[in-house]
């Protein structure tokens, strides 16, 4: 096949989903410990903006098996020319046999997962931002769905920091490298997989999480996200320092867990709850 009609080929399946519905549901779920509950929270919310269109997410009370499950039976109505992304940030287990999503009340397995999946005609997007995540991909795996895992295996059980960065690629136009403002699934691992290996890099810390694609191919004409407005903080010097302080934030968080238990306790207590404010509080200003 020549370059061209390859190309054209590429940018006849692209534009597809410009004329298709593009639904998406979103779940932070059970942190364990309030830094966590609050980081997961706010990137779901932050990917539920930047997503926008006909995007439900699920977060605190909300995040629940029963609730996604009704929320991706909503979906049933969709056809194979749409496009169905589902985003899980948060916690995940793995006994050596299960893979499960911590939610509040009941986890979700893959298992349990894929059931609620399979009646679903769009192509989909399955992005597990979680602990023991690569365990899902072969429960998952099925003809036109895109896995991204944070991890490549169950037993990679340390907290990731993938979801940020996944949300990073949502708001930042460097992710969009072949500059047509069209961010692919294969551009948004890519830009979040070289971030998470850069902050391990930068803290002189052993990775704990190797972020995994599953069906790369069809990963390249996955339209995640049509790119302009929701790239405007981005191109905002304002707005990027409040982006760069947040990431500061998230680091100086993950750097305190991992001195916590050579703090005393109500120190270590007293100055988590100071960066969740400021984060907080970064986070409003970035929304303005």
């Amino acid at each position: 096949m020549g370059c061209g009609l390859r190309i054209l080929l590429t940018g006849a399946l692209l534009s597809v989903s410009m004329y298709a519905a593009d639904y998406r549901v979103i779940v932070a779920g059970l942190g364990g410990e309030v830094d966590y509950d609050t980081r997961f929270q706010l990137h779901a919310a932050e990917s539920q903006k930047l997503l926008g269109g006909e995007c439900e997410a699920l977060i605190g009370a909300r995040a629940t098996k029963t609730n996604l499950k009704a929320a991706l039976e909503k979906l049933t109505k969709a056809t194979a020319e749409d496009t169905l992304t589902v985003l899980l940030i948060g916690h995940g287990t793995f006994d050596g046999l299960a893979y499960k999503f911590n939610l509040a009340g009941p986890d979700v397995s893959a298992e349990e997962l894929r059931g609620m999946l399979d009646p679903i005609a769009a192509r989909q997007l399955i992005v597990l931002a979680t602990s023991s995540s690569g365990a899902a991909v072969e429960a998952l795996r099925r003809e036109n769905r895109v896995i991204v895992t944070a991890t490549k295996s169950g037993t990679e059980k340390n907290a990731v920091v993938f979801a940020r960065y996944w949300v990073e690629a949502l708001r930042d136009a460097a992710a969009d490298t072949d500059k047509n403002e069209i961010l692919t699934a294969g551009e948004a691992f890519q830009f979040a997989k070289q971030r998470t290996a850069n902050f391990y890099e930068t803290q002189k810390r052993i990775a704990t999480e190797h972020p995994l694609l599953e069906t790369g191919g069809i990963a390249q004409r996955f339209a995640v996200l049509r790119m302009g407005t929701a790239q405007k903080a981005s191109n905002d010097p304002a707005k990027r320092a409040l982006l760069l302080k947040k990431d500061e934030l998230e680091t100086a968080i993950d750097k305190l867990k991992l001195e916590k238990a050579a703090m005393p306790i109500d120190a270590y207590k007293k100055r988590l709850s100071a960066l969740l404010v400021e984060l907080a509080q970064t986070q409003e200003e970035i929304e303005k």
